[in-house]
């Protein structure tokens, strides 16, 4: 296919052979982004791609489904066996559909929902003002504690009494710590609240064992595909029984046309690798690599808002470095380490500019870097900042990342299980 493509667009193919010597050859620490495995590459690069499939399976609006409709329900199956749901859908495009489909199956616009304010780690999608969900529904934000980085619960319920909201969103984009989905479904029901739950960063490490799910305290789980749960980007949705059929018209027809049937085969590939001991290895290794890289940086002099990390990611507070995020976040780039500028809780810098910047080990652990490497990493953050605007210093540092990454080739990383199973039926 490849072949192909350097034959009719040279452009094009030259341009993906960059990309892909780009992420070979530099540490990616966006806790958000991964490697997929051939595998998931080759589903998703199907011939189906080609096919339309408006409906779900067995209800299509087209005819030549016999194949579609296999492959989708074995998606729906493989999903609700990892994450035991009841329900799954797997046709939103991409989380942010996914969150808004979600809230559209349990409140009307208008009515008031709540989530985690933006600045303080939750996802526009939560209903924060510049979202479409923070234009068609009343919005009301919690944050977290602004002297421990972390939710204080007793404060959400307080919050959740006060404002009585149809919706409550669990969840976070730049969260370090573990979530109590638990609290947040009593507190729901404290007020006769819905609980909706996106768990996009850390799905994978919810099937991996390395974190609480809410699959049993929510109305809704909403999910995308990729990041920790190492599948195409795409989004993903699971219900309780009573709310699946609301949940899947508003999906269909209410958010979509014809689902994307070339992602959806490349999630079932994906949640097929999930379901394995090797995948909860790389979860555990994750969380592992979090770990450790977070207490190399606090002994380096990073201070890291809530004090560390309980998952796959890190957010630091550069304000003691007199760093700006942006800054240091291009400065790494250069040094072949990808990161990205963020915002800290009550943050007095702009959003285009702030004092944070999160990093993740998702990609990088996917890659076979261990604690021994994480610390490397760790120290090698340091040395930029210390290096900040020395530009012969920074690419040095970034010849010794890319020594590293070639002892860590980008891997074909499904292995069949043990026990000679390939996948899930």
């Amino acid at each position: 296919m490849m072949s192909a493509l350097e034959q009719y667009d040279p452009l094009i193919y030259e341009l993906i052979r960059q990309e892909a010597a780009r992420q070979s050859g530099c540490v990616r620490l966006i806790p958000s982004e991964n490697y997929v495995s051939k595998a998931v590459m080759l589903a998703t690069g199907s011939c189906l791609t080609n096919k339309y499939a408006e409906g779900y399976p067995g209800k299509r609006y087209y005819e030549g489904q016999q194949v579609t409709d296999l492959i989708e329900t074995t998606a729906q199956n493989r999903a609700k066996a990892v994450f035991k749901a009841d329900h799954a859908n797997v046709q939103p495009y991409s989380g942010s559909v996914a969150n808004l489909a979600a809230l559209l199956s349990l409140a009307n616009p208008g009515d008031t929902i709540m989530g985690l304010a933006l600045p303080h780690g939750g996802h526009l999608t939560h209903g924060w003002k510049v979202s479409v969900t923070g234009k068609i529904f009343n919005s009301v934000q919690y944050s977290v504690n602004p002297d421990t980085g972390r939710f204080d619960y007793d404060q959400i319920a307080d919050l959740a009494k006060k404002y009585k909201p149809k919706v409550i969103i669990s969840g976070a984009t730049a969260y370090p710590r573990q979530i109590d989905f638990k609290i947040f479904g009593q507190i729901a029901k404290d007020i006769g609240a819905f609980h909706v739950s996106d768990i996009a960063h850390i799905a994978g490490l919810v099937v991996g064992g390395e974190h609480m799910s809410p699959v049993p305290y929510a109305d809704i789980v909403s999910t995308t595909t990729h990041k920790t749960l190492r599948g195409p980007r795409g989004g993903m949705l699971l219900c309780k029984a009573e709310h699946a059929n609301k949940m899947d018209k508003s999906v269909f027809p209410g958010m979509q046309g014809g689902p994307h049937m070339h992602t959806i085969t490349g999630i079932a590939v994906a949640l097929a690798e999930a379901n394995t001991p090797e995948f909860v290895s790389y979860a555990r290794q994750v969380v592992k690599n979090a770990k450790v890289m977070s207490e190399k940086l606090m002994e380096l002099g990073f201070n890291l808002v809530s004090g560390g990390t309980d998952n796959h990611l890190m957010l630091l507070d550069l304000r003691s470095k007199n760093i700006p995020g942006k800054k240091l976040a291009k400065a790494l780039d250069r040094a072949r380490i990808v990161s990205n500028y963020n915002t800290i809780p009550n943050d007095p810098a702009p959003p285009f500019n702030p004092s944070g910047l999160r990093i993740g080990t998702p990609a990088m652990t996917t890659r076979g870097f261990k604690e021994e490497q994480a610390v490397m990493v760790a120290e090698f953050i340091s040395r930029v900042a210390e290096n900040i605007d020395n530009e012969t210093a920074i690419e040095e540092i970034g010849k010794e990342v890319l020594l590293l990454c070639s002892q860590f080739p980008v891997p074909d990383h499904f292995i069949i299980p043990n026990n000679g199973k390939k996948a899930i039926v």
